[in-house]
């Protein structure tokens, strides 16, 4: 997993979020406050949802178009295991708690690849949208 996870605040506007995905080359970031996990925000989210629904990117807020359900395992878990739920949630990365419930860290289907090759492929091809 990776423990050098870079965040978001809920207040940040949309621009600012966009900015730092830049900045870091990222995809998706978690929301956080406190130390607590309160959702998380693609790339997708910003520039297909918020800019379809008439979102403006400086005066919309993170927490008004991030996904409120994040997908979770504990750091001590199997990795087959979180590769499951993975595939059964069709999502490509994993938040990882703390026994606190605080972030840890992301566990991605790159991640996951670096030891299995077959579990990896395993979460894409369900992860993977057929249309």
């Amino acid at each position: 997993m990776s423990t050098q996870v870079e965040v978001l605040l809920p207040h940040y506007s949309l621009r600012t979020a966009a900015r730092k995905m830049k900045e870091f080359n990222l995809g998706s970031m978690p929301v956080v406050e406190n130390g607590n996990l309160l959702g998380i925000i693609t790339d997708r989210d910003i520039s297909i949802f918020a800019i379809a629904m008439g979102y403006g990117s400086e005066s919309t807020e993170v927490q008004k178009v991030m996904c409120k359900e994040v997908f979770t395992c504990q750091p001590d878990q199997d990795l087959s295991e979180a590769a499951h739920i993975m595939e059964q949630r069709h999502i490509r990365r994993l938040a990882v708690l703390d026994e606190d419930n605080c972030l840890d860290g992301f566990l991605s289907v790159d991640d996951i690849a670096r030891v299995s090759c077959d579990l990896a492929g395993a979460v894409l091809v369900a992860a993977t949208p057929t249309h």
